[in-house]
């Protein structure tokens, strides 16, 4: 199976050590045999068909700063929609930075994809807010598969729980916390009397927070998850314009005092049924399962037969989103012939 990787940052070269180190695994327990054939980063592109050496491409990457310096493989003036149009392939991962305003160039780069009709997965949460009806209709129509597991929970398997594991069943309501750096800040003011302000930066140095954490904060980045989620599971063809979102720059040391005296504790919380989508801070009782800690993230879903299921796990991490794009990788795998 031939992939293009998009974006080798953090994900995308996790992604591909993972591959490095299973090699052997993936074909033994799934008939993977995985041969990454061009990676494009900021810089341009490294192209080879008969296989990318790992090791080789990130030392290029690390001390050159992008893998077109590679001395043999390296084109500089390479696009990543340049690769996807002359490189051949079946899967192409799409892992570039989030862009909520227009999904771009991560937009551009699935569309071209899909409609030279390659199998793609991304974890790029901005083309799905802007246009996920409309991607999963040109996946449709183009007859490939479109996979973005990592795009909600990170290495948690939210989205497969509701799709795979609950198949037959039908959600009623959703209910979550999706954004680990709001509950980490949130976590820190309730436990140790902590201002916003002192908490974000506490965040923003353990790695957890943006240098401009305004996505988290306002209430975007957990927007964008409900979309997804709302397409995916409740075939609910939403974008990000139809969330309510309140994030939690309201929220101050009184607040989260209050709280805390009724038993309580405030959490950025998503929520959808067949009404509303919306995105606010909420007090929820300290027993409650969605109330947890620190950078974990919680979904409860509210089914037709099996009641309500909680599932918690971390949500974020580049080995842990990787890991979500191997799973979606063996999906694809198990649903073609190659």
């Amino acid at each position: 199976m031939r992939i293009i990787i998009i974006g080798f940052g953090t994900v995308g070269e996790a992604f591909a050590k993972i591959l490095a180190e299973k090699e052997k695994a993936l074909l033994k327990n799934y008939g993977l045999r995985p041969s990454i054939v061009a990676i494009a980063d900021r810089g341009g592109a490294a192209v080879s068909p008969s296989g990318l050496n790992f090791h080789e491409i990130c030392k290029v990457k690390h001390t050159s700063g992008s893998v077109a310096l590679h001395p043999s493989c390296g084109q500089l003036k390479m696009s990543g929609v340049d690769v996807i149009r002359d490189v051949e392939s079946e899967v192409v991962v799409e892992a570039t930075p989030t862009n909520i305003k227009d999904g771009e160039p991560g937009l551009s780069h699935i569309e071209f994809a899909l409609k030279r009709k390659r199998h793609v997965i991304t974890t790029n949460k901005g083309p799905l807010a802007v246009a996920l009806p409309a991607l999963m209709e040109l996946a449709s129509y183009n007859n490939v598969f479109f996979r973005f597991s990592g795009t909600v929970g990170g290495g948690t398997p939210i989205l497969d729980l509701g799709k795979i594991c609950l198949a037959g069943d039908r959600i009623l309501s959703m209910r979550g916390i999706l954004n680990g750096t709001t509950n980490y800040i949130l976590t820190e003011m309730t436990e140790f009397n902590m201002p916003m302000g002192v908490a974000l930066k506490e965040a923003q140095k353990a790695g957890y927070a943006e240098a401009d954490p305004a996505y988290d904060l306002e209430g975007i980045d957990s927007a964008c998850k409900l979309v997804i989620m709302a397409n995916w599971l409740m075939k609910r063809p939403i974008t990000i314009r139809d969330v309510d979102k309140t994030g939690i720059t309201g929220i101050n040391l009184d607040d989260v005092k209050e709280a805390d005296e009724r038993g309580e504790a405030i959490k950025l919380i998503c929520s959808i049924d067949e009404g509303a989508a919306e995105v606010k801070p909420q007090s929820i009782p300290k027993d409650h399962p969605l109330c947890v800690n620190g950078t974990l993230n919680a979904v409860s879903l509210n089914m037709e037969y099996a009641g309500e299921i909680t599932i918690v796990g971390y949500g974020a991490g580049g080995v842990q989103t990787a890991g979500a794009v191997l799973r979606d990788l063996i999906d694809v795998r198990g649903g073609i012939s190659l």
